[in-house]
């Protein structure tokens, strides 16, 4: 399967008639993760005319409002669909503590259980594991505890070569011992080693996804060599005073967490609503990295 980031808002704070407060859907081994959930996030999700019927887990960055506004009204959603299956967030403690009122007083009768994993924002840890990927936090450096989130696939099994199958008429009960590493007897005492039989999978592929956070090049470290890193670029450089005194970054510095990291493209997002034209962003990031692209609302990017 493709992956896919849906970009339902690249937008910071301050909404703007083109840009909605953080919220995006990652699609990854055959699967749906929300990453942040802001005031209107289920109306981009209308509007694109996406299918969340494998959402199982929503993944909270931080509680500042524009990344979290958006649960109440989604989770009510959710309920009005005839939704069975228990969902969680992934989210600060606090959150459990904010929200619990308010879908008592809203969300009664609600058809599907909600699960809370309290996560610890400032640790780099494993806060989610199946059977095909795991997801980390990746601690970062912002005005309220916050961390961004590291979707790794795990390592496939290697390919069976179809044309080995018919030279030695590999029977199908055999086949996932070979995957896993058995060599092959034929019918005439022949063993054919396993190396012969079978190519590498594909390389495990990885997302990176970090906002908010102030210039933090330990960053870089966590997130050696993923596929695409998605970081905030809150600003340029024209108002990087602003960006050290609320704690985000410049488009510039982004880059140059891409480039310390060697990741493979590099799409940046969170915008301030003071920046009137977005291009400016992307130019300023790609005179470092030059994969750079600039998210924008209600958009499919694909990932490989």
């Amino acid at each position: 399967m493709n992956n896919s980031v849906v970009i339902l808002g690249a937008g910071s704070a301050k909404p703007t008639r083109q840009l909605s407060p953080s919220g995006q859907v990652l699609q990854m081994c055959d699967k749906q993760f929300l990453i942040d959930c802001g005031e209107g996030t289920q109306i981009s999700i209308a509007q694109m005319g996406l299918h969340i019927a494998r959402l199982d887990n929503i993944f909270i960055s931080h509680l500042h409002g524009d990344h979290c506004f958006g649960l109440i009204g989604l989770l009510s959603t959710l309920g009005m669909t005839g939704r069975t299956r228990s969902l969680t967030i992934h989210a600060h403690k606090d959150l459990q503590k904010l929200l619990t009122p308010l879908m008592e007083y809203h969300c009664q009768g609600m058809p599907y259980e909600i699960r809370f994993n309290n996560i610890n924002p400032g640790k780099n840890e494993v806060i989610y594991e199946d059977r095909t990927l795991t997801v980390s936090t990746l601690p970062l450096k912002h005005k309220v505890p916050c961390c961004g989130f590291l979707f790794e696939e795990k390592q496939r099994l290697p390919h069976i070569r179809k044309d080995m199958i018919e030279a030695y008429s590999i029977p199908l009960n055999k086949i996932q011992e070979i995957k896993q590493g058995a060599d092959f007897l034929t019918e005439d005492g022949r063993l054919i080693p396993n190396d012969r039989l079978t190519s590498p999978a594909n390389r495990p592929f990885r997302y990176a996804y970090c906002a908010d956070t102030a210039y933090y090049p330990r960053l870089a470290e966590l997130i050696q060599g993923v596929d695409c890193l998605y970081h905030e670029a809150t600003f340029t450089e024209q108002f990087a005073s602003r960006c050290r005194d609320t704690m985000h970054s410049t488009a510039r510095q982004a880059a140059q967490i891409a480039e310390k990291a060697h990741v493979g493209k590099l799409i940046i997002g969170h915008f301030s609503s003071r920046i009137n034209d977005l291009d400016q962003l992307k130019e300023e990031a790609s005179q470092v990295f030059a994969d750079t692209i600039l998210a924008q609302d209600r958009t499919v990017i694909p990932l490989n």
